[in-house]
C-alpha cells in the first residue's frame, strides 16, 4: 500500500510460494523476496522504505499496571520476571502507554530476534528498507473504532483473536478452523473464544468491560444466525466489523486492516 489517508492509495497483495511463510514466520526469505518484487512491479509502487506488519507470532507482549512513580529500572525487572527474555535469542522494548496519579501503565514487547531478523531480510531482498517492524495486533488496535472489544481476523487460517482494551492490544490467540465459512461454525469459534475470554478475565487488573463486543473480521458472509448464537453462547455483543471504505476487492479485509494501522502510524 502506497500513499496518504484521505488521498488516492495504490495497494496490492500477493501470495508467497508454498512453504515461505509458515505459520506467520519466514521459512524461505528468498521466496518471500521474490514474491515481494513482484507485487511491487505489478502494484507500480516507487517507495523504497517498508513498514513491516508481522505475526505476533514472532513475539510476545504485555501491558504492564506499575505503582505511580515506578522507575524504568522497576520497568526493566518486571519485564524480566514476567516475560521470557533471553538476551541471546531475544530482544525486549517497551512503550510507556500512560502515567498518571493511578500507576504507570506500559506495553512491553519480547522479540525473536531471529524470527524478526529473517522478515527483514526477506523485505531488503526485495529491494526496500524496512524502517519500521511492528504487531500486527497493535496496527489492529489502532484502525478498530472500538475502544474496547474481542476481534475474531477471519481472513487467514489460522484465524486470530485478538483481545483489545482501551486501544491497547492486551491478548492474541490464533487457531484453526475446519468447517468452511459457509457452514455451521458457531461451536468451532465459540470454544476457542470461551477460552480466551476466562483466560484474560482471570488475569491480574484485566480491564475488558463485560459489555464489550466481540468483532468479526472476514472476507466471507458470516450469518445473522451465526452472529446470533455466538452472543448467546457467550454472552456478549456479536458483531460484524464493517468493511473499511475503499477497500478494493481483491485485498483481503485483514491484510487492509493492518495495513492502515502502518500508515496511521507513519502519521503521527
Amino acid at each position: 500500500m502506497d500513499g496518504v489517508l484521505g488521498e488516492p492509495l495504490r495497494c496490492g497483495s500477493g501470495g508467497t510460494p508454498a512453504g515461505a511463510l509458515v505459520d506467520g514466520k519466514v521459512a524461505d526469505a528468498s521466496g518471500v523476496s521474490g514474491a515481494l518484487r513482484q507485487l511491487l512491479a505489478r502494484v507500480e509502487i516507487r517507495e523504497t522504505r517498508a513498514l513491516v506488519a508481522v505475526s505476533d507470532a514472532l513475539a510476545t507482549f504485555r501491558v504492564l499496571r506499575l505503582p505511580p512513580g515506578a522507575t524504568d529500572e522497576i520497568v526493566e525487572s518486571t519485564i524480566s520476571r514476567e516475560l521470557p527474555v533471553s538476551p541471546e535469542r531475544m530482544l525486549s522494548k517497551w512503550t510507556d502507554i500512560h502515567t498518571d496519579g493511578a500507576g504507570r501503565m506500559v506495553y512491553a514487547v519480547v522479540w525473536d530476534r531471529d524470527l524478526v531478523k529473517r522478515a527483514a531480510d526477506a523485505v531488503q531482498g526485495a529491494g526496500l528498507e524496512p524502517v519500521v517492524v511492528e504487531l500486527k495486533s497493535s496496527c489492529i488496535a489502532r484502525v478498530v473504532a472500538e475502544p474496547s472489544c474481542v476481534l475474531v481476523d477471519m481472513s487467514g487460517n489460522p484465524m486470530e483473536i485478538f483481545v483489545i482494551n482501551d486501544h491497547v492490544p492486551e491478548l492474541w490467540h490464533s487457531f484453526q478452523l475446519t468447517t468452511p465459512v459457509a457452514e455451521d461454525i458457531v461451536l468451532e469459534l465459540a470454544d476457542p473464544l470461551r477460552q480466551v475470554l476466562r483466560f484474560y478475565t482471570r488475569r491480574r487488573n484485566s480491564g475488558l468491560n463485560p459489555r464489550s463486543p466481540i468483532m468479526i473480521s472476514s472476507d466471507q458472509v458470516v450469518s445473522d444466525r451465526t452472529l446470533l448464537r455466538l452472543s448467546q453462547i457467550l454472552r456478549r455483543p456479536v458483531q460484524l466489523l464493517s468493511t473499511p471504505s475503499r477497500v478494493p476487492e481483491d485485498l483481503r479485509h485483514g491484510i487492509y486492516l493492518t495495513c492502515l494501522g502502518l500508515l496511521m502510524r507513519r502519521g503521527t
